[in-house]
């Protein structure tokens, strides 16, 4: 069931605010059930906030208009109470009723490549390594510390997440591996294999473009070494020589109807549909990628950005990939090292925990020679193409290149302060941030546009993610009056912290389940699933100027130096990650080079600028 058009809730969430990790005694699902559910915000509450929201962005007349609309539709016995009955009734017979509705609205009905679009990754330094021993050493490492996190979910011991002194649902770490997103007619779905009665032995290694099974446990149940995993990646590389086969891991690049049409065909064939079962019940994929062409030093972290998110083309590493599969660890013969994850499956946060444990694990392994006990050898995974499968995977590196082309990143590494500074001057740093991005749209485009920060909604039982509403009359307030030369700094000042509390609230509200976003995107979903024709006030050109994101934003944490990254989720729209540290900040900005209104590096250059005009007033 697809979302209608005109509402421009269908958008992307990608990673969240952070979150603080404690080890606790115990197991990390003691406070599952104890967690609230998601609660249904009542439906005056959030028309009123609806309407406040509108301010910024529309004239007196075009407000008084939607107002009458949402006075109809608060109607008593009108639709919306009909639709908010219908909402509370689905809140009762589920955990998580916004969770439902966000997956499948955001990743599982969009028809739109995974690449790109959907999935995010993260990029980490050049390890010290330029050859295929080194590669292989970092691979074993890897995957071993893999497993060990693996060891943690399976035993319920991940350290338990915390937001504002409150525990998180930790349902999407048994989620996180073993798990992937399968292409359908319309719709997707994602298969979770973590808990089955006959949990995966084995992960997937993608070598050149083809897909080996690896067995990662001895016949005790004890994982592989370091040493007995780089026997068996050596002996792949050492028998993988010929790439004579259809690369067809690129076909998961595909727009999802394509994709499925070729699914379909592929699972017709027993032997294709026995690799294809065995990719997706696999722990997780690792790649291991040819050399990328070299580039300057300062030029290498754009690159291996790019080469994350989407391996650089058919001519390089994108059909050395399964795009579908939860967790894809990369790691490149000349050092590149990082990983891609499938959104639809968990989201950020959960995924930077396992990026920044394996970083630090494979910093602490060694490779000690272990006595040679007979291992089992990687079987190779097989795929019947017919003609019609070979034309499709023709069509799908026109399109993989395409998305490379037209993909553009820029990368702002800001060390002139970070959080320990705002802090000084009675600033909240993540509130700080986005008003900094604020005043740089305006200043490149000269104008106000709707835009969101994702935060975790894991306060609730399976909860995913929120929209935080960024943009308020009050942040419009301060960038007006950061750019007029007649305003005292003490008045930027104020209006610079009234802006800040409002983004505080508007925080507040999405974290505690009182969301305008999510509550209209039930309320839009349960109108198409009793075929109420959709109300006026969902169609009403008012609703996009809100909802129809340009910027959508997001703050994540890593530990290991891992710079998170995604794309916009369409083409109008800037993404913008970004970590914020003591004494420093780094931000990856993307566009589609295809909207020639967006530009990247022009917004980076100005989300610098105001970064240091705006200290100027402190």
């Amino acid at each position: 069931m697809g979302m209608v058009k005109p509402c421009a809730l269908v958008s992307s969430c990608h990673l969240m605010k952070p979150v603080s990790r404690t080890w606790v005694n115990g197991r990390c699902l003691t406070y599952q059930q104890a967690l609230p559910t998601q609660p249904v915000p009542t439906l005056q509450h959030t028309c009123e906030r609806y309407l406040i929201l509108l301010e910024p962005f529309v004239e007196v007349d075009e407000l008084k208009r939607t107002k009458q609309l949402v006075q109809e539709f608060l109607k008593p016995g009108g639709v919306g109470e009909k639709l908010q009955k219908g909402l509370e009734k689905k809140a009762l017979n589920t955990d998580n009723w916004l969770a439902d509705y966000m997956v499948q609205t955001d990743y599982l009905d969009n028809r739109l490549p995974v690449v790109a679009y959907s999935n995010i990754s993260g990029s980490f330094p050049r390890m010290d390594f330029r050859d295929k021993q080194g590669q292989i050493r970092c691979a074993a490492k890897v995957i071993r510390a893999i497993l060990d996190f693996k060891t943690m979910i399976d035993n319920e011991t991940i350290p338990v997440d915390y937001l504002r002194g409150k525990p998180l649902c930790m349902n999407q770490y048994s989620q996180l591996l073993s798990s992937c997103r399968i292409p359908g007619l319309e719709m997707d779905s994602v298969v979770f294999h973590g808990k089955t009665s006959y949990p995966s032995r084995y992960i997937t290694l993608a070598y050149n473009s083809q897909f080996f099974m690896v067995d990662v446990y001895n016949s005790d149940g004890t994982p592989l070494t370091v040493h007995q995993l780089c026997v068996q990646l050596e002996r792949i590389c050492s028998s993988s020589l010929e790439t004579s086969t259809e690369p067809v891991g690129i076909l998961t690049s595909l727009n999802r109807d394509s994709w499925n049409k070729c699914y379909d065909r592929l699972i017709q064939d027993k032997p294709n549909k026995e690799a294809l079962s065995a990719i997706q019940r696999s722990i997780c994929v690792v790649c291991l990628d040819k050399a990328m062409p070299q580039v300057p030093d300062d030029m290498y972290s754009r690159g291996n950005v790019l080469q994350m998110m989407h391996g650089g083309g058919s001519q390089w590493n994108s059909a050395n990939r399964w795009f579908d599969k939860s967790v894809q660890f990369i790691i490149g013969e000349d050092g590149a090292f990082g990983n891609n994850i499938s959104h639809s499956c968990a989201d950020g946060t959960i995924g930077m925990t396992l990026t920044d444990y394996v970083s630090a694990s494979i910093k602490k392994l060694e490779i000690i020679e272990s006595p040679t006990v007979p291992l089992p050898t990687p079987q190779k995974l097989h795929f019947n193409i017919t003609a019609d499968i070979k034309k499709a995977i023709e069509e799908a590196k026109q399109s993989i290149d395409k998305i490379v082309q037209d993909l553009d990143f820029s990368i702002l590494s800001f060390s002139h302060y970070g959080k320990n500074f705002l802090k000084a001057n009675k600033m909240s740093p993540d509130p700080f941030i986005q008003m900094a991005i604020q005043l740089a749209y305006y200043r490149v485009h000269r104008q106000h546009c709707a835009s969101y920060e994702a935060a975790s909604m894991r306060l609730f039982r399976q909860g995913r993610v929120g929209e935080i509403p960024s943009t308020s009359s009050a942040s419009v307030a301060f960038v007006m009056a950061f750019n007029d030369p007649n305003k005292k700094n003490t008045e930027k000042v104020d209006l610079l912290r009234k802006a800040i509390e409002v983004h505080k609230w508007n925080t507040s509200m999405e974290i505690s389940g009182q969301t305008v976003f999510g509550h209209f995107l039930g309320l839009q979903h349960q109108a198409n699933e009793k075929n109420i024709p959709m109300p006026d006030i969902f169609t009403d050109a008012s609703f996009d100027k809100v909802f129809d994101y340009r910027l959508a934003t997001s703050q994540v944490q890593s530990k290991s130096g891992c710079l998170p990254c995604a794309c916009p989720y369409q083409r109008k729209t800037y993404d913008i990650c970004y970590t914020l540290l003591k004494d420093d900040m780094a931000f990856v900005l993307s566009a589609f080079k295809t909207n020639t209104e967006n530009n990247s590096e022009e917004l980076k250059k100005a989300v610098e600028d105001a970064l240091l005009d705006m200290r100027t007033i402190l």
